[in-house]
């Protein structure tokens, strides 16, 4: 089964390429991603100098964050990377599409993340584009042993006074992660 990965994120355009299969490249890219060619399609690969948390699920899958970054348009976009830790191919949870109607159309995606504010009391989920999609990445359905997939998410921004938030993936323990 072939893995397909597409980002998208916020930005111009008419969303065209933007829904299934569409591009790969964000429009409003992190400012420490860089974009390599890893094997995979040429995927954008996160900066993996810093390890923000690392969370580890029970389904041999693996989260490593290594950036949350805010923009100037109030945004807070989070890369890392997905590993599969066991000996054997394993496939993402349907949870991790989340509940709601529209983000369940666009298919595999991480959509289900959420971020927590502590201090503020709030809960922050992927934000949408003007069509319904998951501004995160889209298409994981496998991921074959031993392999890593980059992935990004993109939330609102809490507010500057907040310098940490709970990341929460769907079925895998919460981790807190500095806001830089």
């Amino acid at each position: 089964m072939a893995l397909t990965i597409s980002l998208t994120a916020c930005g111009g355009g008419d969303g065209d390429g933007q829904k299934a299969g569409g591009g790969n490249t964000p429009s409003s890219a992190p400012s420490k991603e860089t974009s390599t060619d890893d094997g995979n399609g040429g995927n954008t690969v996160p900066d993996t100098s810093v390890t923000l948390a690392t969370i580890i699920g029970s389904n041999g899958f693996q989260f490593v964050i290594n950036t949350a970054v805010r923009d100037a348009g109030g945004f807070l976009t989070v890369t890392g990377s997905i590993k599969n830790t066991t000996d054997k191919q394993i496939y993402a949870p349907i949870q991790w599409n989340g509940q709601e109607t529209q983000v369940k159309r666009t298919g595999p995606s991480l959509g289900g993340t959420t971020l927590v504010d502590k201090t503020e009391k709030k809960r922050y989920y992927v934000l949408r584009d003007t069509d319904g999609f998951p501004l995160t990445t889209t298409g994981v359905t496998g991921v074959k042993a031993g392999e890593s997939i980059a992935f990004f998410a993109q939330f609102p921004a809490p507010p500057d006074s907040t310098s940490q938030v709970d990341i929460q993936v769907p079925m895998m323990p919460s981790a807190t992660i500095e806001i830089s």
